[in-house]
């Protein structure tokens, strides 16, 4: 297990990394499932600390061993027996996201979590004792991964605020990549890691897609077909759409590869990109489910919870982007008044309802798309001093 190059010609994900990704289909599916239950039910602010801590644990692994992989990915048979544990403790963390929601009892998720981290501390180790010009740092890494690890274990035994606790094993646990990294950054691929994460979020808008044919399933056993449901459906698969082709405009595999010390904001910031779209197919799933049959949530509440994700989705994408490309592709005069316009849109949703409140959402994103390909069509013929003094 040595380093893989930096700079490797057509690097891309292997089919043990898609096979891995799939797992965290289930994860995801059943904490936007949780979600989704929670808003119908009128009590959303409860559970979202719930869904911000589960959806933590889902993406924190995945990126974990996205970032190793891309830097020590043999594809040999203990590599694909480590990841096969890790894919485990995935499925084991998705099993447990129900009791989390409902009974705020984490210990299923914190085995899951644990059983995926500790597959991870595997790997390292193996790498520190294969690839010696990489040892002080997978050394690192695994010292300080196994000592959060404990930390995580501890927390269920101990009278700890659940919160507090929780806040400061995140900073332990974001920390560890950075405080290794002192003793020699591992050679990540820049186009290998932006595909990836591009990947990742086609896995969430697809669980979106799900929650949204979910509530059509329920509307359609209520009520059957009606004007507002085909209205509302049709509004969320565009919105989706929309958000996917948004996503893919702002291209991070050079802009990585020229700013590779800007990668944790730019990795990390994902972290509300992803879950701004979990969040968005549990708003979407109860939005659609809304036109068939009555729920506890408040409109304007149902609303919000469509608005909200996608309104963070779109300020999270500029500004997790604009510290790594040199040229933006999403520019923050379009995007930004854009996504305070979504944000004001359920105030409507009193007098205009909440399929025209969703209608109003996928207009605002197609609007984005349509004036960020003019304005890339404009740019195209100037040169890039002339782009970079318009920007």
């Amino acid at each position: 297990m040595v380093s893989r190059s930096q700079t490797e010609k057509h690097r891309a994900s292997s089919p043990l990394e898609l096979l891995f990704d799939l797992t965290f289909v289930v994860a995801i599916a059943q904490i936007a499932l949780q979600l989704a239950h929670s808003i119908a039910e009128g009590h959303a602010r409860e559970d979202l600390v719930p869904f911000a801590m589960v959806f933590f644990a889902i993406w924190w692994a995945w990126m974990n061993f996205t970032w190793f992989a891309s830097s020590y990915d043999t594809d040999d048979v203990p590599y694909r027996l480590l990841t096969m544990v890790q894919m485990g403790g995935v499925l084991v963390l998705a099993a447990g996201v129900p009791a989390a929601f409902l009974d705020d009892n984490f210990t299923a998720a914190v085995v899951g979590y644990v059983i995926m981290r500790v597959g991870l501390i595997a790997q390292w180790v193996r790498a520190a004792i294969e690839d010696p010009q990489g040892r002080a740092t997978a050394l690192r890494y695994a010292v300080g991964i196994s000592v959060v690890q404990v930390g995580w274990i501890l927390r269920q035994f101990l009278a700890v605020d659940a919160v507090l606790s929780f806040v400061v094993l995140v900073v332990l646990e974001l920390a560890v990549p950075i405080w290794a990294a002192r003793k020699g950054e591992p050679a990540w691929h820049p186009h290998h890691i932006a595909e990836r994460y591009g990947l990742f979020t086609i896995i969430v808008l697809g669980e979106s897609v799900l929650a949204a044919n979910t509530g059509v399933q329920g509307a359609l056993e209520s009520t059957g077909v009606s004007g507002e449901l085909v209205l509302i459906a049709v509004s969320a698969l565009v919105l989706l759409f929309a958000l996917w082709w948004l996503y893919f405009l702002e291209p991070a595999g050079e802009g990585l590869s020229e700013q590779r010390n800007r990668s944790y904001y730019w990795g990390y910031g994902h972290y509300g990109v992803f879950a701004a779209l979990a969040a968005l197919g549990a708003g979407l799933e109860v939005a659609v489910e809304s036109t068939g049959h009555h729920i506890e949530a408040e409109p304007t509440v149902v609303a919000f919870a469509v608005a909200i994700p996608v309104s963070a989705f779109m300020v999270l994408l500029w500004a997790i982007h604009a510290p790594v490309v040199t040229r933006l592709v999403i520019y923050p005069g379009v995007i930004l008044p854009a996504a305070l316009v979504v944000l004001l849109l359920p105030l409507a949703t009193p007098v205009i309802g909440v399929p025209a409140e969703v209608v109003g959402i996928a207009l605002v994103a197609v609007v984005v798309i349509v004036l960020t390909l003019l304005r890339q069509g404009t740019s195209a013929g100037r040169t890039p001093h002339e782009s970079r003094i318009s920007e």
